[in-house]
C-alpha cells in the first residue's frame, strides 16, 4: 500500500517534475552534476547555476528551487543548506500536483498587487520556512 501511494505522489507531481527534468538535462549537458537524495533528483552547476544566480524577473535569484521531484541548486553547499526547505516544497507538489505552480504564482502575484513581498509572504514559502527554518 505504501509503495502504491508513493507512485501516486510521483505521478501527481509529474508535470512539474517533467519541467525539472529539462533543467537536469541542461545542467548535465553544461557540466553540472545530479544525484538522487531522499527521493528527489538534485542538480547543480552549469546552466542551473547561471539560472539561479540570474533568477526570475519577479523573484530574483536564489540558492535553490524545486520543480516537482527535482531540486535545482547553485552548488552542493546551497543544496545542503536548503535541502529541508526544498523538501517541504516537494511535499507541497505531492499535495497540489499540477496545481502547485499556478497556485504559487497566483499567490505571489496577489501579494505583489498588495505591495507585499511575493516571495517571503507567499504561503507556500512561509510553510517551508516554518517547517524547515
Amino acid at each position: 500500500m505504501q509503495f502504491a501511494l508513493r507512485i501516486v505522489r510521483y505521478l501527481w507531481a509529474s508535470p512539474a517534475t517533467a519541467l525539472g527534468l529539462f533543467a537536469v538535462a541542461a545542467g548535465l549537458l553544461s557540466g553540472g552534476s545530479a544525484r538522487v537524495v531522499q527521493g528527489a533528483i538534485e542538480v547543480h552547476g552549469g546552466l542551473v547555476t547561471r539560472l539561479l544566480r540570474r533568477g526570475l524577473p519577479w523573484i530574483g535569484g536564489g540558492a535553490a528551487m524545486t520543480l516537482g521531484h527535482v531540486i535545482l541548486g547553485q552548488d552542493l553547499d546551497c543544496l545542503r543548506y536548503s535541502r529541508r526547505h526544498e523538501h517541504v516544497h516537494v511535499r507541497q507538489y505531492e499535495r497540489w500536483g499540477p496545481f502547485f505552480l499556478p497556485a504559487y504564482l497566483l499567490a505571489s502575484f496577489i501579494l505583489w498587487l498588495r505591495d507585499r513581498d511575493p516571495y517571503r509572504d507567499n504561503p507556500f514559502e512561509r510553510e517551508a520556512y516554518d517547517q524547515a527554518p
